[in-house]
């Protein structure tokens, strides 16, 4: 498997080339050390790639620095070269640890098949860690938006930024893309989060119904009205309110909202008493509200009212690189709430995940992590790879989730080539050569 850096130490200056030379030509980025001391500026834990270390060199051999990187990072394979008189000693090292040794004369394909190897095995180790970090975080504190893509770490970004203004927002969205939890973070992370967050979905309620829920009324309003109701508006006075699927609302209560938005005042049903009311709104809608105005299905001057500040929530397909460490995340707390468990999931059932459309979004994935910790759907735990799917083949999956990695990359790093090779482990050749074969079109991106 090539793509990847390797760290090269040896103190010959011509075997260090031909090595370097060896590597490079097969689509590693070689960093080259003569000395170990050189190196151990350079190594350390959260490296991203593998060691290759020649053992016999001046006052720091290759066993002292393997040792000494064991000790900062006992994950991080160490490939040590060694003459014949030094094998027993080889074999010793990879009994503690040293992933493997190349006996002098080596042919330049077995340096690269171990290096292959290793480099694969590192990223699978950096990758576990990248998700323990992450998860740990979100089980410390903020649990909202899990995700490092550039649309969620913007989205993220956004809502901190704007959620201690007064202003009203629109959370556009497919369902399940987590209109809600935007809504939530929003008031969460204002100055209003100790007073009330009160949701109502404006699609789930009857029109006889909805104006009262949202407005109040008075006792003798209207039949059955036995006694007075504070309305969601007027409870959620000085907290937030969130409108869900407001494209549903009838044309005819819009009107009295879009008042309730200019004046900030509620008039219940039954009264002619006017009720201020610190008031922000979150109003969420799984279409386009701007078409639905253009063909009279909602009110353009209410669309305009509300459409000061628009969040547009990524779909699950467009966030591809989310979806293992979401998975986690509802995996793991699947398995405490059912007090289950938590099963172990395999590489390439995480390629897989990512690789799927999702037409449910989150929302579908945290169904199927529920599935996984009840043990209702085992495909791809405790070591299992997955098995066939509408999706393809396991190749296929693993292709469009590498396509995925790499857009989003792209995208991270504005175009930037160079920094998406550094970020990614991938020599410059071999990340050309992935472009084109996924068909992403690299004009217009920065070289380096």
């Amino acid at each position: 498997m090539t793509g990847g850096i390797v760290a090269f130490v040896d103190d010959e200056d011509e075997i260090r080339r031909a090595n370097a030379q060896s590597l490079e030509l097969a689509g590693f980025t070689v960093e080259p050390f003569a000395s170990a001391q050189e190196a151990l500026k350079r190594l350390g834990r959260d490296f991203p790639g593998v060691v290759v270390t020649d053992v016999r060199m001046p006052v720091i051999s290759g066993l002292e620095l393997f040792r000494t990187l064991r000790r900062a990072d006992g994950d991080l394979p160490v490939i040590l070269i060694t003459g014949h008189g030094d094998i027993a000693m080889a074999v010793e090292a990879m009994r503690e640890g040293a992933y493997d040794f190349l006996a002098k004369p080596y042919a330049a394909d077995r340096l690269i098949a171990s290096v292959g190897r290793a480099l694969e095995k590192r990223r699978l180790v950096l990758e576990n860690r990248r998700l323990a970090a992450a998860l740990e975080a979100a089980r410390e504190g903020d649990v909202t938006l899990i995700g490092d893509t550039p649309a969620v770490s913007s989205l993220r970004k956004t809502i901190r930024d704007i959620a201690d203004t007064a202003v009203d927002v629109l959370v556009e969205g497919e369902t399940g893309t987590g209109k809600e939890v935007v809504a939530t973070a929003l008031h969460r992370w204002s100055g209003r989060r100790d007073r009330p967050f009160v949701a109502l979905n404006c699609g789930a309620l009857p029109e006889s119904v909805i104006e009262s829920e949202l407005f109040g009324h008075e006792a003798g309003a209207f039949t059955g009205a036995q006694k007075r109701r504070v309305g969601r508006i007027e409870h959620s006075s000085g907290g937030t309110l969130f409108l869900d699927e407001i494209e549903s609302m009838p044309l005819g209560l819009q009107v009295k909202l879009l008042r309730v938005l200019q004046e900030r005042e509620v008039e219940p049903l039954g009264t002619n008493e006017r009720r201020p009311v610190d008031l922000r709104i979150v109003a969420a809608t799984k279409v386009d509200l701007a078409q639905a105005s253009a063909r009279g299905a909602f009110r353009p001057d209410l669309y305009y009212r509300l459409n000061v500040v628009t969040l547009k929530l990524p779909a699950l397909r467009e966030r591809r690189a989310d979806v293992p460490l979401l998975f986690e995340h509802f995996l793991d707390r699947a398995a405490e709430r059912f007090r289950r468990p938590r099963p172990e999931v395999s590489p390439g059932w995480r390629a897989d995940l990512a690789a799927r459309e999702w037409p449910g979004n989150v929302r579908e994935l945290a169904h199927l992590a529920e599935r996984v910790a009840l043990g209702l759907d085992g495909v791809g735990v405790s070591g299992d790879e997955p098995a066939g799917s509408p999706e393809g083949s396991l190749a296929a999956r693993v292709d469009a989730f590498e396509a995925g990695l790499l857009r989003d990359a792209l995208a991270r790093h504005k175009g930037d080539v160079r920094a998406v090779g550094e970020d990614l482990g991938v020599a410059r050749k071999t990340l050309y050569d992935k472009l084109a074969r996924h068909g992403i079109e690299a004009a217009g991106f920065r070289r380096g």
